[in-house]
């Protein structure tokens, strides 16, 4: 058995040698369609469907790749991938090259195998669609789902019907008879309705099945006649159903191992007329048996229980069994290999009928009834056996029944009589009918010894002279007439043998064996008396065909006379060609079903009535070209009419110059041995078969001697070459040594002239590498210098922008000690008012008493306000220092990011570069020296400041010491929390500002020193003056060294700047 994976491919060849499917399982291939992917797996094959040959069919997986497999040519084509699951399939289409396949979207799609497009897409079911009928002519189609049936036009793809039936109900199968215009529904309640396609009228409905039967059809089949169905359901009993009775008639029960049929289908025979006897059973246990249904009799089986079968479909001629078997793969059997019932020639339509032993019963009291198809016998007798034993009849009639009785019972008359009626006999049966009429004794011995041989000499070129194309007909025709040239040895010297052998080599090219007797046949019975004047034309033959169309047509003979056209113009070319170039295949075959079914006189007759009933063409030439011509090509004539006029000639020619008369009568060839044909010239044949031997020796003699003296010459020829090669080579030498020696001067002239132009170029690359070697340099310091512009510029809007911070700051500070200023004047003029009202009103002490205790609790409050306003600035003033500190260390931050890029950038200046922080870091020193003593003085001037602050703070104290004893607790509180609050506010910030801070600690304590001054006492009137000069002396202070910071950091950048370029 043979396995064929499809795998991945599109196409390819299903079997790779000849198969040879064994008998006991008749297995030609196994088809299994795998995955190539990492975890390979088997995609299952889920229906299949053979097309009206039988040769092709179609097969689908649950993936919905669609195949087509060739059997007779041995390919296969992936012709869809449809990315659905196949539920049903249809090929019997009318066009031959398109298919149907119903999906699991419940959709029904036409595709074209050969384009591979698609045709149509129909809709309309709403359940998975089981099964697909096309009617006998393939216009029509049928599709099945469980709630419905649906009929559609397969011209234009339109639904025509729908059946609708109730849910209780369900649809088991609808489908088209064969050969009829009937359909067949079949429900799930076990009633079978018979339709009218066109009207569809109810022709009628078969009664229930009987009483006591619990079977429930599920499947159904019907012979290809479309008399007989066949039911089958969850029961091991099948139900045969006669459709012209309309009744049950038989009931046949499976063996006791089936126990529910899956699927039944009948198995067509070449020769039951459609009338099918052998049912394939699909069981539950996954195995098919075919029975007879006659005889009850199992045939075969295919399929096992270990490797059981899904569902099966048997071509149409009946000749494979195409399976999907279980695990998913696709079996497919030759039913010739399983068994030898199938496809058997009818039995003889004559039944030989012999006498009893007491021989009293006459012939006129024996009565057969002869049907259609077969002889059916009498009953047979229970108490005696009928022996066999031929008839007696009276002499006449026996001589004449053995002239017309055949080998295998046909009878010749009735054949004739056959053929006059229909005027051809059946295609089916015309080789077997050509075959008994020969009486071919197939000589299988014989005919392989005259094989054995091989080739004949004379048929070794056959190729040049006749270039067939089919290299399997040319092999054929080789074998053939070699082993007619091994029979007898006149075949190998008649140039028209081919000519005559081919159509019958054509016709039998599958049996080499009964292609050579009917050729022998044919040369024995019809071409007598053809060689007897060879190697020219039958001239006696040509004479008959004259004498006879003397007879009937002497106008067209004396036409032929007079334009000097002969018999072997108008007779022989379709003598040696058997009619085969004047006649297409089917008037061919239908002429020599006359001619082997008459006498062989017939063949004569014939080429005298091709030239009678085309004599108004013929009459109308006058050339002898236009005469070949018409002998030589096909002609608008009507084979029939051409057939009932040798009929006529055969009749009406008298008997004097009837070929009858002068050819024997039809002889078969002998069983075993082939007769000895000896039917020619044998002198002639032997005078030229010994010239053709003397001819060869002297050739072959002339050829030895030929080839010694060509051997010699040549002998001469390759001397004189070697000498005449020697100079030539010594000359080739010297030449090519002074070649050699040009050669080498001019190589070394080259190379000194490219010795120069490396140089040169070598130079010319030199200076370009200088060139570009400088440019990246220029192009590197240019860069530095614009990174160093750049960096100067961002510096310089820093200075910039701290320049006009401080200003801001510097304007705010000043507009704060104008509003303080103007502040201290409204106080003051409100306390001098106050002064001047508590002296005017000395003696209301009452009054005064109360007033100065509100002033007090008004002075409490704002003094309380004014400390809490102090501790909100100083804590946005340390805010706005600590911002200024991060943005400064942030600067720091990228100013050494971008001083490690340019270390690691510029390794061979880090030296100067060091140098340069170190004098750099010494002027930073300096700077700070010089920052610090700056502090200090200022330090110094704070400290006289406080000094004086304190002896004015004195000097205030002694003066509050008229005060009550009963404010000096809160004073002394009010003073502790202010010093606390400076020294948090002005510490830190001196700390962390060096330059900065300096200008603003005096104002601050200043601030402090006027809110004590005004809460203990009233100033005086000399004191605004000392307040504006210390103003105007710190803002002087500020300026300057603001100027001088802003100068060292512009002098340090500028110094730092041309150290790194």
């Amino acid at each position: 058995m043979q396995s064929t994976d499809l795998g991945n491919k599109e196409s390819g060849k299903i079997w790779h040698r000849k198969p040879s499917p064994a008998t006991h399982d008749g297995i030609i291939v196994n088809i299994v369609h795998s995955t190539s992917e990492y975890h390979p797996k088997v995609l299952r094959f889920l229906n299949v469907a053979f097309d009206g040959s039988g040769e092709t069919f179609i097969a689908g997986d649950h993936q919905g790749n669609v195949y087509v497999f060739d059997l007779h040519g041995n390919r296969f084509n992936l012709v869809q991938r449809t990315a659905q699951a196949c539920t049903a399939l249809a090929f019997n289409l009318r066009r031959k090259s398109e298919f149907l396949v119903a999906l699991a979207d419940y959709s029904i799609k036409c595709f074209d195998t050969v384009t591979k497009e698609l045709v149509s897409w129909m809709r309309g079911h709403e359940s998975s669609v089981c099964s697909i009928s096309v009617h006998a002519s393939g216009r029509y189609a049928i599709t099945t789902s469980s709630d419905t049936a649906q009929l559609w036009d397969l011209d234009t793809f339109q639904r025509k019907r729908k059946l609708n039936i109730r849910q209780s109900v369900g649809i088991q199968k609808v489908f088209f008879l064969p050969l009829s215009n009937t359909i067949l529904s079949c429900f799930k309640d076990n009633s079978i309705f018979a339709w009218e396609c066109d009207t569809l009228f109810c022709k009628y409905q078969l009664p229930g099945p009987p009483e006591g039967s619990s079977i429930l059809y599920k499947v159904f089949a019907v012979t290809r006649d479309g008399r007989i169905l066949a039911a089958g359901g969850k029961s091991n009993h099948l139900h045969l159903w006669c459709l012209e009775a309309r009744q049950l008639f038989r009931i046949i029960q499976m063996p006791t191992k089936v126990r529910a049929v899956r699927h039944l289908e009948f198995l067509p025979d070449s020769f039951d007329a459609g009338s099918n006897q052998v049912l394939g059973v699909l069981s539950q246990d996954g195995i098919m048996r075919f029975v007879n249904i006659q005889t009850c009799k199992l045939l075969f089986e295919i399929g096992t229980v270990e490797d059981g079968i899904s569902s099966s479909v048997i071509s149409p001629h009946g000749r494979y069994i195409a399976s999907i078997m279980e695990n998913g793969s696709l079996n497919v059997y030759s039913v010739q290999a399983l068994t030898q019932e199938i496809n058997k020639p009818p039995p003889p339509l004559v039944k030989v009928i012999e006498d009893l032993p007491n021989n009293t019963v006459s012939s006129s009291n024996l009565k057969m009834k002869i049907m259609s198809g077969r002889v059916q016998r009498p009953a047979r007798c229970k108490e005696s056996k009928i022996q066999t034993r031929i008839l007696k009849q009276d002499l006449t009639g026996s001589l004449e029944n053995k002239e017309n009785e055949l080998s295998e019972g046909l009878n010749k008359k009735r054949l004739q009589i056959l053929l006059k009626g229909y005027g051809e006999y059946p295609t089916k049966y015309r080789m077997f009918i050509w075959r008994s009429l020969l009486q071919l004794p197939e000589n299988h011995t014989a005919f392989s010894s005259l094989v054995d041989k091989g080739t004949h000499a004379a048929y070794l070129g056959l190729q040049k002279k006749y270039p067939i194309k089919s290299r399997k007909l040319l092999r054929v025709l080789q074998r053939t007439l070699s082993a007619l040239a091994h029979w007898s040895a006149i075949f190998s010297d008649m140039p028209y043998l081919p000519l005559l052998a081919f159509p019958f080599v054509k016709l039998f090219q599958n049996n080499q064996l009964i292609c050579f007797e009917v050729v022998a046949t044919l040369i024995i019975n019809w071409c007598q008396h053809w060689f007897e004047y060879f190697p020219n034309p039958p001239i006696n033959i040509l004479s008959m065909i004259e004498n006879v169309l003397a007879f009937h047509d002497k106008e067209l003979l004396q036409h032929f006379i007079d334009r000097d056209i002969t018999s072997q113009v108008y007779a022989w070319p379709l003598l040696e060609t058997l009619f085969s170039e004047v006649l297409t295949r089917e008037e061919w075959l239908r002429l020599f079903d006359n001619i082997f079914s008459n006498h062989p006189s017939f063949l004569l007759m014939t080429v005298v009535a091709y030239s009678t009933c085309s004599r108004a063409p013929l009459l109308n030439c006058t050339l002898k070209d236009d005469f070949e011509y018409f002998f030589h090509h096909r002609n608008n004539l009507d084979i029939n009419v051409v057939i009932r006029e040798v009929y006529h000639l055969m009749e009406t020619t008298p008997a004097d110059i009837h070929p009858n008369s002068m050819l024997d009568a039809f002889v078969a060839l002998t069983k075993g041995q082939y007769p000895i044909f000896n039917q020619y010239p044998k002198f002639i044949v032997d005078y030229q078969t010994q010239e053709r031997e003397r001819i060869r020796n002297d050739e072959l003699d002339f050829l030895r001697e030929r080839q010694t003296v060509e051997n010699m010459q040549a002998e001469v020829d390759e001397q004189r070459a070697k000498d005449e090669a020697w100079h030539q080579k010594q000359e080739l030498l010297r030449r090519a040594e002074e070649t050699r020696r040009e050669i080498l001067l001019q190589e070394e002239e080259k190379m000194a002239q490219q010795r120069h132009r490396l140089a040169a170029v070598k130079r010319e690359l030199e200076i370009k590498e200088i060139h570009l070697q400088d440019a990246a340099r220029r192009r590197l310091l240019k860069l530095h210098q614009d990174q160093r512009e750049m960096e100067l510029r961002r510096l310089e809007d820093e200075i910039e922008r701290k320049v006009h911070m401080r200003d801001q700051e510097i304007a705010t500070t000043a507009k704060d000690l104008e509003i303080r200023q103007l502040e201290l004047e409204a106080q003051k003029r409100l306390y001098e008012k106050d002064l001047t009202a508590s002296q005017e009103a000395v003696a209301k002490e009452i009054r005064e008493d109360t007033d100065a205790h509100r002033r007090k609790v008004a002075l409490e409050e704002h003094m309380f306000q004014k400390l809490v306003e102090n501790s909100q600035m100083g804590s946005r003033r340390a805010q706005r220092v600590m911002e200024d500190s991060l943005a400064k260390a942030e600067q720091a931050c990228l100013n050494a990011d971008w001083q490690i890029q340019t270390l690691h950038k510029q390794k061979c200046e880090d030296r100067q570069r060091g140098e340069g922080y170190y004098e750099v870091a010494t002027l930073l020193r300096k700077n700070r020296r010089k920052e610090v003593e700056v502090l200090k003085a200022m330090m110094e001037e704070e400290a006289k400041k406080w000094k004086e602050a304190k002896e004015k703070e004195f000097r205030l104290q002694s003066e509050k010491k008229t005060s009550a004893l009963s404010d000096a607790s809160r004073k002394w509180f009010l003073r502790q929390e202010t010093s606390a609050a400076l020294e948090h506010e002005d510490v830190p910030w001196l700390q962390r500002q060096h330059m900065d801070s300096t200008c603003l600690p005096p104002t601050s304590r200043l601030k402090d020193v006027s809110d004590m001054d005004f809460s203990t006492h009233i100033f005086s009137r000399n004191k605004p003056t000392e307040w504006n000069h210390l103003e105007h002396d710190l803002l002087k202070n500020v300026r300057n060294l603001r100027r001088r910071l802003t100068a060292r950091a512009r002098g340090s950048c500028g110094y730092s700047h041309l150290l790194v370029t």
